[in-house]
């Protein structure tokens, strides 16, 4: 029969028995419990945001495996500002302010799932991110962070 793929968004760490999981699992015959637990260990790190997984399960052998995705870059973005949601009013208000590292930091787990060539590019990217959310780089809008690193300054983050 094969393999059985089940794709699904789970909060980080609080993946559940109820749907959309549970009744995908329990057709396939594995233990629902232990699977819902392995993808909680996986996705701790994500606590409170949403997780693209993928559950691949061996028809024949109830042999599991779990793929992790990475959340948003906005979910990302939040997560290292400390906030739940974004500005309601981007440009006017500002809900939060990351460090640059920060943004550097989301860049990088980004980077590994984006078809940019630097670090540099995929910066730029969460910068125009942190537009939407109304955050804050450093205390400095979004623009003026893009404009800083177009001139280079921030250059020694990017190595």
């Amino acid at each position: 029969m094969g393999e059985q793929k089940i794709s699904s968004l789970v909060t980080g760490g609080a993946a559940s028995a109820g749907p959309p999981l549970g009744p995908a699992l329990g057709p396939l015959g594995v233990n629902i419990m232990e699977v819902i637990k392995a993808i909680n260990d996986k996705t701790k790190d994500f606590e409170g945001m949403k997780v693209p997984v993928i559950v691949i399960v061996d028809s024949d052998t109830k042999k599991y495996e779990i793929q992790v995705g990475i959340p948003s870059a906005a979910a990302l973005i939040m997560k290292e500002a400390g906030i739940q949601k974004g500005s309601g009013a981007s440009g006017t208000e500002w809900a939060g302010d990351i460090t640059m590292d920060a943004a550097v930091k989301v860049a990088g787990t980004k980077l590994e799932k984006s078809y940019a060539t630097s670090l540099k590019s995929v910066t730029k990217t969460i910068v125009g991110t942190c537009v939407a959310l109304g955050i804050k780089i450093e205390g400095k809008t979004p623009k003026e962070i893009t404009a800083e690193i177009n001139e280079g300054k921030w250059d020694s983050k990017f190595q």
